[in-house]
């Protein structure tokens, strides 16, 4: 049973939950849960916060925050189970990190705009970390996305000085990066057309950046867009009684321009 406290603390509340499904006759599944085993459902989370964020609705986001917030929970009591620390010092640890991190709010350090605070907020990192971080590259988590890990690369890059003045100078550079493209394509070697894409991917992200664009969403978009479109020709076709593979590519991309339309 809960405390009258627990009850009303809906954070405590929670943690209370968690620890008797720990504990010997609570969840089986949730007993045998580690850090390691965990960590595959943190990313499925955070991916559906995205798609709720997406949606507009605030039931949604409500509810998949909520799955999100769980995932910390889980490590917290696993963590404290193990005695190597507590919820409370997550916590802590946390607001002392935003303290130290914001002095511009809690100190008399001044910060001018955003971009201030972005570089001094990179400045009090390095700081913290000591030796730990001698690159300037360093502290990009490896296993981010290929395309988000690209933008944060070239972020800290530019942070340096290591980017450039003008927007057709970054343009140039992709098209420069296609050619070589068509050459590797022309080549037939096709470790030569891998290395050469991922060249022009990379120019893509540094254009996506240098517009100040997130070029990880801007994906994610195209790639919802592309579904919502196709789903239409499905729809529209299953309407006419005809199948995918019945349809020829001039009714698909008929129906294609229709869905494009729309959406306008």
């Amino acid at each position: 049973m809960l405390t009258d406290d627990e009850q009303h603390d809906g954070f405590a509340r929670v943690m209370s939950i968690m620890r008797r499904l720990r504990r010997p006759g609570g969840c089986p599944w949730d007993a045998e849960q580690t850090h390691a085993s965990l960590k595959r459902y943190l990313l499925e989370e955070a991916y559906e916060v995205l798609e709720a964020i997406d949606s507009g609705s605030d039931e949604h986001l409500k509810e998949e925050l909520g799955d999100l917030l769980l995932q910390p929970v889980f490590h917290a009591v696993i963590a404290e189970e193990r005695g190597g620390f507590t919820m409370d010092d997550l916590l802590d640890n946390l607001a002392e990190k935003l303290i130290r991190r914001h002095p511009h709010v809690f100190a008399d350090a001044e910060i001018i705009d955003s971009q201030a605070q972005v570089a001094n907020w990179e400045k009090i990192k390095k700081a913290e970390k000591g030796d730990e971080r001698r690159s300037a590259l360093s502290g990009v988590p490896p296993h981010l996305p290929a395309l988000l890990k690209a933008q944060k690369i070239t972020e800290k890059a530019a942070r340096v000085g290591f980017d450039w003045e003008r927007i057709d100078q970054v343009m140039a550079k992709v098209m420069e990066e296609l050619h070589e493209v068509e050459e590797a394509l022309a080549s037939g070697d096709q470790a030569q057309i891998e290395a050469e894409l991922g060249d022009l991917l990379f120019a893509i992200v540094n254009l996506g950046r240098f517009l100040a664009l997130d070029t990880e969403e801007a994906l994610r978009k195209t790639i919802t867009r592309f579904q919502r479109r196709f789903h239409y020709i499905e729809e529209r076709l299953h309407h006419r009684g005809i199948t995918l593979h019945e349809a020829t590519l001039g009714e698909m991309e008929t129906l294609w321009q229709e869905a494009k339309q729309q959406e306008r």
